[in-house]
């Protein structure tokens, strides 16, 4: 399809090819620097840790809309069996086949393309079937470890969950500042809440999909401004879906993932957070959320913790 002319201006403005070399695979994790993590620690306090995943599982989130994306399948290949003989201490083992974006989980950067590149000008087709992704797959992000901050745009609109067709905007983002008293800065984590997942959470998982409240076109112009190293929400598609603009599927995904390289994360479980943050009036926190290193993974499940 042809890309409308207004999103292609977008990408221009938030491109950052070339911007940490033309090696670079980690696109604005780079903002991520020593002094940065350093900031963040100082933000600990009271030392309150909070669990930002969903639990995987076969009544996980994925109910079929996503071709091949299965939620867990847990099996059992020893159950307190002596290896070394009878009498001797026994052991149990699991293994799982699971989508690497079943639950809780960060894209990388090649988990979309257009017009046949990915991040950093690298040809799409540098993803193959047996190898996976060859240039800024998942393993290699070694570590996400950086000042947090929610954005809770639905507690600043004074709302449990926001409509399913509500496209978070700027002015969104905006206004949630003010409410957690917090600014978004350079190499920060952005947390955006809409309470989406409490569908999930009520047990409506086929609601909890589509229709979906999410982030406007608009929003990656927002965080290329900020200098933001990483955003994640608590919705399934991320963006709003279906799209604000019609017949244009993904365009967040693709500026963010393609033209800023900046990852992005769903299924994030904010609510205990939006919670322990209005009780302690602050919002921002040391945020630890390193992805599973599956070499050539176009994305990996997180456990995130955020540390108050």
């Amino acid at each position: 399809m042809a890309f409308p002319s207004e999103f292609l201006a977008l990408a221009k403005r938030v491109n950052n090819w070339g911007r940490w070399g033309s090696d670079d695979q980690i696109g604005t994790l780079n903002l991520i620097t020593d002094n940065v993590v350093r900031a963040a620690a100082a933000t600990v306090r009271s030392g309150r840790r909070v669990a930002l995943a969903v639990p995987l599982s076969q009544q996980g989130i994925q109910t079929g809309m996503i071709r091949g994306r299965v939620n867990p399948l847990h099996s059992m290949i020893a159950i307190n069996w002596e290896m070394f003989g009878p009498d001797t201490v026994a052991t149990s083992d699991d293994v799982v086949t699971m989508a690497l974006q079943a639950g809780t989980h960060w894209d990388a950067l090649p988990h979309v393309s257009y017009n046949g590149r990915i991040y950093n000008n690298r040809p799409a087709d540098s993803i193959t079937a047996h190898g996976g992704a060859t240039y800024s797959a998942i393993d290699k992000v070694r570590h996400i470890v950086s000042r947090g901050v929610l954005l809770d745009v639905a507690g600043a609109l004074g709302l449990e969950r926001l409509p399913a067709d509500h496209a978070v905007t700027p002015e969104d983002l905006e206004l949630a500042e003010e409410y957690g008293r917090v600014r978004v800065r350079a190499g920060d984590l952005v947390l955006v809440r809409t309470g989406q997942i409490r569908l999930f959470l009520a047990g409506d998982r086929h609601g909890y999909g589509v229709p979906s409240p999410g982030l406007s076109v608009r929003c990656p112009e927002w965080f290329h401004a900020r200098d933001v190293a990483a955003v994640a929400n608590d919705t399934l598609t991320f963006e709003i879906f279906p799209p604000e603009i019609e017949n244009l599927w993904l365009p967040v995904h693709a500026l963010h993932l393609v033209e800023m390289g900046m990852l992005q994360g769903q299924n994030w479980n904010l609510e205990e957070l939006s919670r322990v943050c209005a009780e302690e009036q602050r919002y921002e926190f040391l945020l630890s959320a390193t992805p599973e290193p599956f070499v050539g993974g176009t994305g990996a499940p997180v456990a995130p913790i955020a540390i108050l």
